[in-house]
């Protein structure tokens, strides 16, 4: 059995959207984390898509600025499975909208569903 080991071009686009799921995790849109990491909206988006490759010191400032060490762009970039399947995109999804409900009793009340949904479920 071969090991898989992916190609600069297959880590440069598996870093890419590493940056986009915790970027969507932290409820930004590419242009907020543009900004903090001091490019135009248009290089975040090629940084995500792996279009461009992205430098070491750009690489710092990004988990800098996503308060993640830069370990975790790679962790798990061994694996063939460099895909979000469904229901990890509706779990990036709910952190992303979950973040934008401003009124904490309305957190609480998200929060007391799921807990909820899951005791249903056992």
């Amino acid at each position: 059995m071969r090991n898989f080991s992916p190609g600069f071009q297959e880590v440069t686009k598996y870093v890419g959207r590493r940056i986009r799921e915790r970027r969507t995790m932290l409820g930004w849109t590419q242009k907020q984390l543009a900004d903090r990491i001091g490019v135009t909206y248009q290089q975040a988006h090629k940084y995500e898509k792996g279009i461009n490759r992205i430098s070491a010191g750009h690489l710092y400032g990004i988990a800098n600025a996503l308060s993640v060490d830069i370990e975790y762009f790679f962790e798990g970039v061994e694996s063939n499975s460099t895909c979000l399947d469904e229901r990890q995109r509706m779990c990036l999804d709910l952190a992303r909208n979950f973040s934008k409900i401003a009124d904490g009793r309305h957190q609480d009340a998200v929060s007391q569903l799921c807990r909820s949904l899951v005791q249903v479920a056992d």
